[in-house]
């Protein structure tokens, strides 16, 4: 099959036009424009020849290289990562030698059923919300091969879902339990200044781990947000914000200037741009089973001082869109998330609107 290489001589590119046959045998045209060299146009004709006229008969395996090549440019490693776990520990095992258009709904329902049925070394199954995470895994590569290669349908559509979305019960202190904490782990100013700024802030894990001494204007009591840590095979790596909104600068309270002030102030070798704290989350769990244990304070996970936070600014009469800019959020997901934490108003509306109507109808 002839697939020449043009010179568009007007916008100076390269462009491939072609006729080609697809998988099935019918025939296509398609014109590709805008690459800056001949050899860009070229690699670009050969790689979608082969995806073009690609046959889906073939192993799960071999088609899951096709899924990564297409997939992973696109992703943040981190979550590339998270897919990549879950596809050799999950998918592969089961899926791996079988014929991609062969697999039908009755495989998958064995799968999920396999998965539904798992109980790790103390009879723990797995949690709802990770049986969702894998089935979805499972749904986006057949749903990468319906929409890019051409396969029929998807087997995981027909056999349904497993898991839930919805994670364990939301959990936060109230200020009274996280004072008794925050008291427990003073012994160490790292680890007590870590919490401090976790419980008076609100932001992330992350987001706590990749600051540095110039993302703070002491004199302003701010603190810009506007990068985050993560630990990726054995490497620090630095990376921007869980979402746009999450760039963001938050005020912090003067007392906790003044802690962090004195902090840094005592870390004379600390460069602008260095990190703050060179821990890693696991010391920050321990740090926190320590806290809970000499405290005698519930356990809670190092995320729930995010919703402890937002619980606190609750309680002192914050509005769901001021909440929701100081968190780096959409106010109608700090609305959906938190409604059971606002206080109920619907007997002071109702209170409101009848007292209008009488009004209106000369009653008052």
């Amino acid at each position: 099959m002839k697939m020449p290489v043009y010179r568009d001589k007007e916008r100076r590119t390269w462009y491939v036009s072609c006729i080609y046959r697809d998988f099935k045998g019918e025939r296509r045209h398609k014109t590709k424009r805008g690459f800056k060299t001949k050899a860009d146009a070229a690699k670009w004709e050969m790689e979608f020849t082969a995806k073009a006229s690609m046959n889906t008969h073939m192993l799960f395996r071999d088609f899951v290289d096709y899924y990564e090549q297409d997939r992973r440019p696109r992703l943040r490693e981190s979550t590339w990562l998270t897919k990549e776990h879950i596809i050799k520990e999950k998918l592969l095992p089961f899926f791996g030698e079988m014929k991609l258009d062969e697999i039908d709904a009755a495989d998958v329902v064995r799968w999920q059923n396999g998965l539904v049925n798992h109980r790790d070394g103390n009879g723990k199954p797995y949690a709802p919300t990770y049986l969702r995470t894998v089935n979805n895994q499972l749904s986006a590569i057949f749903n990468h091969a319906v929409r890019y290669y051409g396969l029929p349908g998807s087997p995981v559509a027909k056999a349904g879902k497993i898991g839930s979305t919805k994670g364990a019960e939301m959990q936060f202190w109230t200020r009274e339990e996280y004072l008794a904490f925050a008291e427990a782990v003073m012994d160490k100013p790292e680890s007590y200044l870590a919490f401090e700024v976790l419980y008076w802030t609100g932001i992330r894990e992350g987001e706590l781990l990749a600051l540095t001494p110039g993302d703070f204007d002491l004199d302003r009591m701010t603190l810009s947000v506007t990068k985050s840590y993560q630990r990726l095979k054995c490497r620090d790596v630095i990376t921007g914000p869980k979402t746009p909104k999450s760039v963001r600068v938050v005020t912090i309270p003067g007392f906790l200037r003044d802690e962090m002030a004195f902090y840094l102030n005592d870390c004379v070798h600390l460069e602008r741009d260095e990190r703050i704290f060179k821990v890693t989350k696991g010391f920050l769990s321990h740090e926190m089973d320590r806290g809970c244990e000499a405290s005698g304070v519930k356990r809670i996970r190092i995320h729930d001082l995010r919703h402890s936070h937002v619980s606190l600014l609750i309680e002192l009469g914050f509005s769901a869109l001021a909440i929701a800019d100081r968190l780096g959020h959409e106010s109608v997901d700090v609305t959906y998330r938190y409604a059971h934490l606002f206080p109920n108003k619907q007997a002071a509306m109702a209170m409101a609107l009848d007292v209008w109507r009488k009004e209106v109808d000369g009653i008052v």
